[in-house]
């Protein structure tokens, strides 16, 4: 069975910065598009960034310039190095990945359960 799961979220002080993973494990034929989401309590989740099988990559404007994401497909993971955090950065982020599966057959898309990242004062 296919699964993502993230790793690196936790609490970071206001300025600093966190990097978090997302890797995708089970019968994996190859993965096209991944991206990085976030939802904040009371809020819409949002696409924070995400990058093409070809290396390209697109982000939100409230993180560009701060955020780089990328990925190491030897490893079937996707990376996002978060740098001057702020408050408005606290939520939720979720990994999403849309791959080629031998099990269950076919091409879709999955979702990661999601790490928690608080950046205080």
């Amino acid at each position: 069975q296919v699964q993502l799961v993230e790793s690196g979220g936790g609490l970071v002080q206001a300025g600093g910065s966190l990097r978090l993973s997302c890797a995708a494990s089970g019968i994996i034929l190859g993965i096209n598009a991944m991206e990085w989401y976030r939802q904040a309590p009371g809020k819409q989740r949002e696409l924070v960034a995400s990058i093409t099988s070809g290396g390209r990559t697109n982000y939100a404007d409230s993180v560009k310039g701060r955020f780089t994401i990328s990925r190491d497909n030897a490893k079937n993971t996707v990376l996002i190095q978060m740098n001057a955090l702020g408050l408005e950065d606290t939520a939720v982020y979720y990994c999403y990945a849309e791959l080629a599966s031998g099990s269950p057959w076919g091409l879709r898309g999955y979702w990661g359960q999601g790490t928690q990242v608080t950046v205080s004062a």
